[in-house]
């Protein structure tokens, strides 16, 4: 395979695993695109699926997919401590190897036309792909969330890049699959940071104080670092749930860290680690695994959780 794309859809559905596996499959029913990961988590009650192949064969799984969580997914209905928009709530397409961003945006933008044009999924088009530059901030497009759509869709300031046509237009107590945000990015490591506490203030306080864009106008001390602190019941620890935009500017190791440092200020600890989906090899150090705590939850098996391993077995 010459040109790899990579898409990371999350979707709106972390608990009911029928859901989940017919969204999966849906995907992998395009025979040259490879499901490479399925990661729901109850309390947030999100599922990441990635997945790759030839550019054009993942565009199509891509829709297929959001086809399938717009016929299973009532947003109406859903409720979980993630942020969210839509049924297929963010949906991204990662370039890999033969293809350029450029190209995956272009990819993005054709496939939330279609997505516009036959689901009937209002869209708006973020980072890469984007349109307008405020909307390349996915948190500002999800602004408001799923409650908060009929008000965007009056608003030709905040209203979606993408509508459908007019026979798709439904009062939003219908509009049951919400709003699908698609775009182009590059690499992103979405890791979850345990503390030694139930305290959603505490793992908020850190959250602020480390992410790029720190709080009520004061820069936080991580350059490509956006995190929110939540409590997961599951668990019974509250946790600063990260997404690390670039890597190679911040690495997994000085966010481990950081966020351990501000724990302790805070009176708590870092306990351990969580990485949702995949991750690059390179992002990774030797010890990564022992360092990071890694395994508190579970086992981490590279053949499994490392992107490169995934791809080639």
């Amino acid at each position: 395979m010459n040109r790899i794309m990579e898409c990371v859809p999350n979707y709106s559905e972390g608990r009911d695993k029928t859901v989940i596996n017919q969204i999966a499959d849906a995907i992998g029913s395009v025979s040259a695109v490879k499901v490479l990961n399925v990661d729901p988590g109850a309390d947030a009650n999100r599922t990441v699926i990635t997945f790759a192949g030839e550019p054009e064969a993942v565009s199509e799984a891509a829709f297929r997919g959001a086809k399938a969580a717009s016929e299973l997914i009532d947003m109406s209905r859903h409720h979980g401590t993630h942020p969210r928009i839509g049924a297929t709530d963010v949906l991204p397409f990662v370039p890999v190897r033969g293809i350029t961003l450029d190209e995956c945006a272009r990819l993005a933008r054709e496939l939330g036309r279609r997505m516009a044009d036959e689901l009937g999924i209002p869209v708006y088009l973020y980072e890469a792909a984007a349109l307008r530059p405020e909307f390349r901030n996915l948190a500002v497009c999800r602004a408001g969330e799923y409650e908060g759509i009929a008000e965007k869709l009056a608003d030709p300031a905040r209203c979606p890049d993408l509508l459908p046509h007019s026979s798709f237009l439904i009062p939003h107590s219908s509009l049951k699959s919400g709003c699908s945000v698609v775009g182009a990015r590059d690499f992103l490591i979405a890791v979850n940071f345990n503390l030694a506490t139930t305290s959603v203030e505490t793992a908020t306080a850190i959250a602020r104080q480390v992410r790029e864009h720190g709080y009520q106008g004061r820069p936080g001390t991580l350059k490509c670092v956006k995190a929110i602190g939540w409590y997961i019941p599951e668990y019974g620890f509250a946790q600063v749930s990260c997404n690390l935009t670039n890597f190679h500017v911040t690495s997994l190791r000085q966010l481990f860290d950081e966020v351990s440092r501000v724990a302790l200020l805070q009176g708590t600890r870092v306990t351990g680690t969580e990485i949702i989906g995949l991750v690059p090899e390179e992002a990774l150090f030797p010890d990564a695994v022992s360092y990071l705590g890694l395994e508190q939850l579970r086992p981490f098996r590279q053949e499994e959780k490392v992107l490169e391993y995934v791809l080639n077995r």
